[in-house]
């Protein structure tokens, strides 16, 4: 039965990483799109639906990694239905936002070089197939009572699925933060990162440090696991990879929130709304990653049977 839950609980992550990915890579698309020579030429209502999107992708790669701060903090790397089942409904609401921006940045673009009509079509068009195809088609052919095996709700999980589950999540975001800091690092070289105000030059060096510090967190527990504990699972190496992944999710989220800023403020040209939109960009991460899990985890502990672990 362990065995069970534990890889679909692997399965879960896995398919959460395909998402991730190409999350993490539109939000860079976002952001590189401000710095092109072609957006200053958008009409303003495009520029704020651009602005609209980037705010969509940013809640979707927080519900996207919630799942993985949750089964760090709350579970303790443990598999249970509840993890489980929290992986697939935050990947289900993440494709709602995903759609909603897919369908807005398609129109943003075609609009510029076709004409509103076409955006308009392709852009609506491809959001409704997208949600037709994610949502839909999945409720249609759902069996009207499908019977699940049963099993337990908290269980002792062996150290070395909990490792592996720990290196999955690590693997889950490493490709699209270090494909994000590509993105930044090109924004550099653009002419119009030289005409940003300062305030702008100095967030976005922060965030690009910040994913820096996000990426090479990341990838430490694999360099742990293969030069310091031989490839060895361990208590130890669990404990560490764990706090690794979870202190990666700080600068991880600052990054995020200090590019989102200097997009919106260029898009907008507005840096009160920018700070508005960030604030609440940061809120949106800073509670999906651990303001919730936090509260899950004290709401187990007061609710916990004496003796259980």
């Amino acid at each position: 039965m362990s065995g069970a839950l534990g890889k679909k609980i692997k399965t879960a992550l896995d398919e959460t990483r395909l998402l991730i990915l190409g999350a993490q890579i539109l939000v860079g698309f976002h952001l590189n799109g401000t710095f092109q020579n072609g957006f200053p030429q958008l009409a303003p209502a495009s520029r704020d639906l651009h602005a609209f999107a980037f705010l969509n992708m940013v809640c979707v790669v927080g519900l996207l990694i919630s799942p993985s701060m949750q089964h760090r903090i709350v579970e303790g790397g443990h598999a249970s239905t509840r993890i489980l089942r929290a992986t697939s409904r935050f990947a289900d609401w993440a494709l709602l936002p995903f759609a909603v921006a897919l369908g807005v940045d398609l129109y943003v673009v075609v609009d510029h070089r076709f004409g509103a009509a076409w955006g308009i079509g392709l852009g609506a068009g491809l959001g409704v197939l997208a949600l037709l195809f994610w949502y839909v088609a999945e409720w249609l052919l759902r069996p009207a009572a499908r019977k699940e095996d049963p099993m337990p709700y908290d269980e002792e999980t062996p150290l070395d699925v909990r490792v592996e589950h720990m290196l999955t999540e690590a693997r889950v975001l490493i490709p699209g933060a270090q494909a994000l800091f590509g993105f930044q690092l090109a924004v550099l070289l653009t002419d119009a990162f030289g005409r940003l105000p300062a305030s702008s030059k100095a967030a976005h060096t922060a965030a690009l440090c910040c994913i820096a510090l996000a990426v090479i967190l990341l990838m430490a527990p694999a360099a742990f696991h293969r030069i310091t504990f031989g490839g060895q699972d361990s208590e130890e190496f669990h404990r560490l990879g764990s706090g690794l992944i979870m202190a990666s999710a700080v600068p991880l989220a600052a990054g995020i929130t200090g590019d989102f800023y200097v997009a919106v403020a260029k898009a907008l040209a507005s840096e009160p709304i920018a700070l508005a939109l960030a604030a609440l960009a940061a809120a949106t991460l800073i509670g999906l990653w651990f303001a919730y899990p936090l509260a899950l985890r004290a709401k187990r502990r007061r609710g916990a049977h004496p003796g259980r672990r």
